[in-house]
């Protein structure tokens, strides 16, 4: 199912999730004024969440955010996402904008448990996405996977990425990790409940039609 997309902080922005309450929020900006002789301002600028009524401290002329430091511009995780994996991407984001190698490494092992989730042997990560594949893994999700895992691969090997200077990339990798969870959790997760709601006698009419009593994870439609 859809959960609340994180929307990074930005200069000037009317809206987006607080840093402090990781609630999307509307804030009022207020520029900071010096009072020397006359009231002159300044290029310090402080937006005020309306959901925590905390603050967040920018700089006018790079549109940077200033306070709270080492913020990461990472998603929340989806909320269908197994606990154990929840527990590793919020290590990864905790860590990600200090170190976005550190995060991305943790990112891979996050999909290696995943597999193991899908019914995968959870070992090998290439093997596992592999039979995956075999299975009827759609191509954008085997590519999302395989993102994951050669940038958390290259996260430990010199020279191969450069992630450090490169954050953004990293950010983005999160956003993968939950599209993947959302693909092959959420969904399918919300088809067996609207499912499971269904009249017994339209799902029993579904079992004739397929010839089969495991009506549970076939298509419905109209009877």
């Amino acid at each position: 199912m859809a959960y609340n997309k994180y929307v990074a902080p930005s200069f000037e922005s009317r809206a987006f999730t607080c840093p402090h309450c990781d609630v999307f929020s509307n804030f009022e900006w207020q520029q900071l004024y010096r009072a020397k002789g006359e009231f002159s301002p300044t290029y310090i600028y402080i937006a005020f969440c309306s959901h925590c009524d905390k603050f967040t401290i920018w700089l006018k002329f790079n549109g940077m955010m200033i306070w709270p430091q080492d913020i990461s511009a990472a998603p929340l995780p989806n909320p269908d996402m197994p606990e154990d994996i929840q527990a590793d991407y919020i290590e990864a984001r905790s860590i990600s904008a200090t170190s976005p190698r550190g995060a991305a490494a943790l990112l891979r092992l996050c999909i290696q448990k995943l597999c193991r989730h899908l019914g995968e042997l959870g070992k090998d990560i290439n093997t596992d996405i592999a039979s995956l594949v075999k299975k009827g893994l759609p191509i954008q999700i085997q590519k999302a996977l395989d993102i994951v895992r050669v940038t958390g691969n290259n996260a430990v090997h010199p020279g191969e990425m450069q992630l450090q200077e490169d954050p953004k990339t990293v950010s983005l990798i999160f956003e993968l990790v939950n599209l993947i969870v959302e693909h092959q959790i959420s969904q399918p997760k919300a088809v067996e409940e609207m499912y499971g709601k269904l009249p017994q006698g339209a799902v029993d009419a579904i079992k004739k039609r397929d010839g089969n009593t495991n009506a549970g994870t076939s298509s419905s439609g109209e009877v």
